[in-house]
């Protein structure tokens, strides 16, 4: 996990989520195959005014990323910070950062979809998981969500496959539109959707 890369938590309380939850390739930045490079990294379409709603509304923010291109040899944990770092430059500052270095056949805890990494989260912004919100790309985005007993919201992607979205209630067809409903919904009781 990127523990050189968590900052200070955000404690703004404003609205009705305790934090929102990005995941990073796919969800804020263009999904380029592990990435070591900050000169690479594009933001989303949407992103910058999404993450500017989610701040606007005095609710915390962070964000949860496999980074398993440590664990498979292909990228330094130092690559992947001075990537996350570039994202905080032209997105953040992030509240904090959760990042997964393992293998997928490592068995880690944290590795979405598992629930590490989003409990990590909520802890280092002082947010119970039950009132944050994960939004992602893929099925395992929504799935850590869950199994952390936070929320998720899907946000399709051309490598989003469809059978992960298709029957999904809390889909959004862009990033500015899952922010819009989730700023405009109450938190439901664990394990209800949001809408």
């Amino acid at each position: 996990m990127d523990g050189r890369h968590v900052t200070a938590p955000s404690t703004a309380q404003g609205g009705p989520w305790e934090a929102v939850l990005f995941d990073r390739d796919g969800t804020l930045v263009e999904d380029v195959p592990y990435n070591g490079d900050p000169d690479r990294v594009r933001p989303m379409p949407g992103a910058a005014e999404a993450v500017a709603l989610v701040r606007a509304a005095g609710i915390a923010t962070g964000v949860v990323s496999n980074q398993s291109g440590i664990g498979r040899g292909l990228l330094t944990a130092d690559q992947v910070h001075r990537v996350n770092e570039r994202v905080d430059a032209l997105l953040g500052p992030f509240g904090t950062w959760a990042v997964c270095p393992h293998a997928p056949q490592d068995g880690c805890p944290c590795r979405k979809p598992r629930p590490g990494l989003v409990r990590q989260a909520a802890r280092a912004l002082g947010a119970r998981p039950a009132g944050c919100v994960l939004i992602g790309d893929i099925g395992a985005d929504l799935g850590a969500a869950r199994a952390a007993g936070a929320h998720g919201v899907i946000v399709p992607t051309p490598v989003t496959r469809p059978e992960e979205y298709a029957d999904e209630p809390d889909a959004a067809p862009d990033l500015v539109t899952a922010v819009r409903r989730l700023l405009a919904a109450p938190v439901p009781e664990p394990g209800r959707r949001f809408r």
